[in-house]
């Protein structure tokens, strides 16, 4: 909750700081990695460190024949037993089907909700938020570096570029 209103702040800091609106713009890729891979890290490492992998089958849909596209889908094992949690899915892009295979990871601790196993990838995510953290913290520096020069210039800031 709060990355969000961090990102607005760094932006008009930005803005106000150097009137410099491109830069402003150029942060909001850097800070959609920071914010994705911040939130969604976490789970996905529990997922990949402690979760329990298994194949299964799905034999009922919460959302079947509805125009629903929020999905609570009902898991049977392979040894027939029905999985006490049952794996959320919102949308219709791709929705798998009663009677589909899948493979997911649940979490023994029931912390982490259950997720399709070719869909956790905690690497990736550390990657975007490392990448997006480097990237600011670039930006920071480059409009930092600008605003000095600018300055020992004497050039004004009431031009947006």
């Amino acid at each position: 909750m709060a990355g969000v209103p961090l990102c607005i702040l760094f932006a008009v800091a930005l803005i106000l700081l150097h009137r410099a609106a491109w830069l402003a713009v150029l942060s909001a890729v850097p800070s959609l990695f920071v914010l994705v891979g911040a939130v969604q890290y976490a789970p996905e490492a529990a997922l990949e460190q402690r979760g329990v992998r298994e194949s299964v089958v799905i034999v009922a849909d919460s959302a079947a024949g509805t125009s629903s596209d929020n999905h609570r889908f009902t898991l049977r094992g392979k040894d027939g037993s029905e999985l006490e949690e049952k794996l959320e899915y919102n949308g219709d892009a791709w929705a798998p089907k009663v009677g589909d295979r899948l493979d997911v990871i649940s979490d023994p601790q029931g912390e982490v909700p259950m997720e399709e196993a070719d869909e956790v990838d905690a690497s990736g995510r550390l990657d975007g938020l490392i990448g997006g953290t480097v990237t600011w913290t670039l930006m920071v520096v480059l409009a930092g570096w600008r605003g000095h020069v600018r300055r020992r210039r004497g050039i004004e800031y009431d031009l947006p570029v």
